[in-house]
């Protein structure tokens, strides 16, 4: 059981039979009635975000939940195709459990699957990849002055915004959580 003291971002817990990951939470101390903790919440089935007030001292099972270690193959018409690399065990994930990660996601990736009571419910990639562009712009010489971007598709066929200097070629290190732009990792 995880009481509210026990609280952090990321941690599991299970809420009317649904497993949650909490995404931010504050302890408020009136200066008159009880301490509570206004929780912010993602369900981990369904992805939907709740807010949710709860009392001070109040526990929560935690969720049978685990990571299995899992490579990523091939993505087709049926789905994204992954295989455990200890059992050789191959699942099938469907594209509205990928969602976004689709973005990021290469042939023999390593990646981390999460499964509630057996079955997959997400999956989990490193905070920043390694991609090569595949198609942008030709840069400008001599424009560095300002902060200016540009397009730039990607191997996976993700479109990032970029400095003017990247080229076609160059390998860029993206961020994952949020989609951006690191830095240059090599010139093509």
């Amino acid at each position: 059981m995880i009481g509210t003291s026990d609280f952090k971002k990321g941690t599991k817990v299970l809420i009317d039979e649904e497993p949650y990951t909490i995404t931010d939470f504050q302890h408020v101390k009136p200066g008159k009635g009880n301490q509570f903790t206004r929780t912010k919440l993602k369900n981990l089935i369904t992805g939907t975000n709740i807010e949710r007030t709860i009392k001070s001292g109040e526990k929560f099972p935690v969720p049978d939940v685990i990571y299995q270690d899992m490579t990523f193959l091939y993505q087709d018409d049926t789905g994204f195709h992954l295989m455990n690399q200890a059992s050789f065990e191959q699942i099938s994930l469907t594209a509205e459990l990928i969602g976004d990660t689709a973005n990021y996601l290469l042939e023999n990736m390593e990646v981390k699957i999460c499964l509630f009571n057996g079955r997959a419910i997400g999956i989990e990639i490193p905070k920043s990849v390694e991609l090569k562009v595949t198609q942008t712009d030709p840069g400008h010489k001599g424009n560095t002055v300002t902060n200016t971007f540009k397009p730039a598709t990607l191997e996976t066929g993700y479109t990032v915004q970029v400095p003017l200097h990247i080229n076609e070629g160059d390998t860029l290190k993206i961020n994952t959580t949020d989609g951006s732009y690191v830095e240059r990792v090599s010139i093509g």
